[in-house]
């Protein structure tokens, strides 16, 4: 019973009312072990933000004005497509569908890139404006987080990256893809990361 209503999740079909599959954590232990980290550490990012902003208030209250908003809002956009098209990959994988499970996976990589260049062009414009690390204690924590995030984003789509290419050489199938389920909530963890980080640092006074 159990493998027929499972088959008929991965097929798309649903599960007859009334009853359910067993609950698990996606990915495995180690993965969740990882985004815990990396959480704690963006979650010490937010704490010194804080503390930071209560005793520099006029500092915290005029620097995101100072910043590129526009770059700010299409990274956002940039990043919520990329989770959007995981989403739709772990569905394709889950129909047994391993092409289109690739294709949605390469735009999230796309997406992915694209965010890349436009924080590298808003560095620049920032280096125009006289926007440095060392300027303030506002510009120091905004460098410091945002680069840290960057950093996530470009190894995390490296991951997908291999992800793809093991989906497309048929080691990830809609039985077997643990792999592709743990590079999945880690890059959702990052573009949760992110819709925090945008309005703390681009929005808030």
């Amino acid at each position: 019973m159990e493998a027929s209503l499972r088959e008929s999740v991965d097929g798309g079909v649903g599960v007859p009312r009334g009853l359910s599959l067993p609950r698990r954590i996606p990915g495995n232990l180690a993965i969740w072990v990882g985004i815990l980290s990396e959480m704690s550490e963006f979650a010490l990012m937010f704490i010194v933000y804080f503390i930071a902003k209560v005793h520099n208030p006029e500092l915290f209250a005029n620097g995101p004005g100072r910043l590129n908003t526009l770059a700010g809002t299409v990274n956002t956009l940039l990043l919520l497509t990329s989770s959007y098209f995981v989403a739709k990959a772990m569905v394709a994988i889950r129909r047994d569908q391993g092409r289109l499970c690739v294709r949605w996976l390469l735009g999230a990589v796309a997406a992915g890139s694209l965010y890349l260049v436009v924080k590298m062009f808003e560095y620049r414009w920032n280096a125009a404006q006289g926007i440095h690390a060392d300027t303030n204690l506002f510009f120091t924590v905004y460098y410091y987080t945002t680069f840290n995030h960057l950093l996530h984003v470009a190894w995390g789509s490296i991951a997908v990256l291999w992800v793809a290419a093991r989906v497309h050489l048929g080691i990830y199938t809609a039985q077997q893809h643990e792999g592709l389920e743990a590079v999945a909530s880690y890059w959702h963890m990052i573009d949760l990361a992110w819709i925090v980080i945008f309005p703390l640092l681009y929005v808030l006074r």
